[in-house]
């Protein structure tokens, strides 16, 4: 008998409406040039560069106060802004702002206080954070001083031992309730928080703070490699603010990036669909960094309408190729990432099939501004030490997908945290494909990998390929297709990966298929295929 399963966080793919309020912020933070050194002539100074250079005319539109602002808290009239920074207040700097065109931004922890009390000994924040204080900090941000987004730190939160989703979702209730419906809001927890925040919030940290060095900037892709599929409906993975142009000596750890990191930095984030919020003092900003954050052609990957985030299709040594659909999903234009992350050159070969393209395909270098030959086969290209190229494909046809890789399933009980001791996430598996893997799924019913865009142009009979792996004993999977059970299957111990296949019906479009156990472990997913 086929029992139908409800599963958290459900969802078949579908085109997103274009809106520019669903895209992913774009705009300048103080954090990264100033730290708790701000005031109001800087906030205003930067602003009135982000116009004036040209920036806010290609999509930059936030500029956010980060920490350093706050004074102390009166009795009678609550948050009162530091008088030495900010000795006019906050309002006549949103005010400002806002008669530039542009929006306003501010910073607060989700604890008592906040990071710059503990890292820049910045005693007045001892205090600043929103913990029992939610419902009058978020009247005086968003009615009495005017500000579109906030950002909401953990430090204080981590300090004090308190849940991340009880006091996230809390704070996000006070925002909204007694702030303003329109705040834009970012959870900061340095690590993805989990598929909860996406009912919360409008993007969320992935990762521990950026610096400006090689180290630092590979560190937070890994972070991402393997989280698109938890960007989705306008919500982002927040990858940090932007160290472009921050090169010398810096208020972060490190020296700047090369000209060659710069380009990978900047066009990764535009790929993975983070954020763009530029970290560097616009005082300062040489001409070949202002050219690179107002290149159109990539800014134009990361605002595209269908707001998805490139994912991982070969992985090859060191070498990573990531692509995503652009304007259409399942159409014949895709953004293509060839990522080195190495100390060496190496060359990219990645057949047009890899991609799901066939037939005359064109080839635009976003980064350089021009067309490449054009192929019917495959893209041969060399890419330099920590470099990458970046590419908009048009074929003439698109291949319906027949691969989906584990690392690309959504992932109900995500668990970057560690909050369990065993971590239900994307891992690195002897024999995967690519070499990656999802690990420590089953137990419950919420437990289960799940493929939300799995297409079928026609619909009808296919053949369901799991690739699997199971080392210890005897596991059981439960496949289910669109939330009904299709079949349940005895995996025994194997050495490496193995294979099992099953007869399944998809329907026109897209559909969903997750595979789990509720009441005991599942093998670990490498991938599945379907074959009509």
């Amino acid at each position: 008998m086929k029992k139908s399963l409800t599963i958290l966080g459900f969802c078949i793919m579908t085109a997103i409406p274009s809106s520019a309020d669903n895209n992913p912020m774009m705009g300048w933070s103080s954090w990264n040039a100033f730290r708790v050194n701000i005031s109001e002539q800087v906030i205003k100074r930067q602003a009135f560069l982000l116009d004036s250079l040209g920036l806010k005319a290609v999509g930059y539109q936030y500029v956010n106060i980060d920490d350093g602002f706050f004074g102390y808290r009166d009795p009678t009239h609550g948050i009162i802004p530091n008088t030495s920074r900010f000795p006019h207040g906050l309002r006549i700097v949103t005010d400002y702002i806002h008669s530039l065109g542009l929006k306003a931004g501010i910073y607060s922890d989700a604890g008592t206080r906040t990071c710059g009390s503990i890292w820049d000994h910045d005693e007045n924040g001892l205090t600043a954070g929103l913990y029992g204080h939610e419902e009058s900090d978020s009247k005086v941000f968003f009615r009495d001083w005017n500000f579109d987004f906030i950002k909401v730190d953990f430090c204080g939160g981590q300090d004090l031992g308190l849940d991340e989703r009880e006091r996230y979702s809390s704070i996000s209730k006070s925002i909204h309730q007694y702030g303003r419906p329109d705040v834009k809001y970012n959870i900061c927890r340095w690590a993805f928080p989990g598929t909860w925040a996406e009912k919360v919030a409008d993007s969320w940290r992935i990762s521990g703070d950026i610096n400006t060095n090689w180290k630092s900037l590979k560190y937070v892709i890994d972070k991402n490699l393997y989280l698109s599929a938890f960007a989705r409906n306008g919500k982002y993975n927040d990858m940090d603010m932007l160290i472009v142009g921050m090169k010398g000596p810096q208020r972060l750890q490190g020296t700047g990036l090369t000209d060659t990191e710069d380009e990978t930095h900047f066009g990764i984030w535009c790929m993975m669909s983070s954020p763009l919020l530029i970290g560097c003092d616009l005082n300062k900003i040489q001409p070949q960094s202002l050219a690179l954050l107002k290149n159109t052609e990539l800014i134009a990957i990361n605002q595209d309408p269908l707001h998805l985030q490139a994912r991982v299709y070969q992985h090859e040594g060191d070498t990573y190729v990531l692509a995503k659909d652009l304007l259409q999903p399942q159409g014949t234009t895709r953004a293509v990432a060839l990522y080195n992350p190495s100390d060496k050159q190496q060359t990219f070969r990645v057949a047009l099939s890899t991609l799901e393209l066939a037939g005359k395909t064109q080839v635009r270098d976003l980064l350089r501004h021009r067309n490449l030959k054009t192929t019917k086969d495959s893209i041969i290209i060399e890419v330099a030490p920590h470099g990458s190229t970046f590419l908009k494909l048009t074929a003439r046809t698109r291949l319906e997908p027949t691969r989906y890789e584990a690392e690309w399933a959504f992932l109900p009980l995500y668990d970057d945290l560690g909050i369990r001791k065993k971590q239900i996430m994307a891992a690195p598996m002897e024999g995967a494909s690519g070499g990656m893997g999802v690990i420590h799924i089953g137990g419950t019913k919420d437990n289960v990998i799940q493929w939300n865009d799995v297409y079928s142009k026609q619909g009808g009979n296919y053949r369901l390929t799991i690739s699997y792996s199971n080392e210890k004993e005897t596991r059981t999977m439960f496949v289910y297709v669109n939330g009904e059970e299709i079949k349940s299957i005895p995996c025994q111990p194997v050495k490496g990966t193995a294979q099992l296949s099953l007869d399944i019906r998809l329907k026109q479009g897209f559909n969903q298929i997750s595979i789990g156990n509720p009441y005991n472990w599942s093998p670990d997913i490498d991938k599945i295929e379907v074959h009509p």
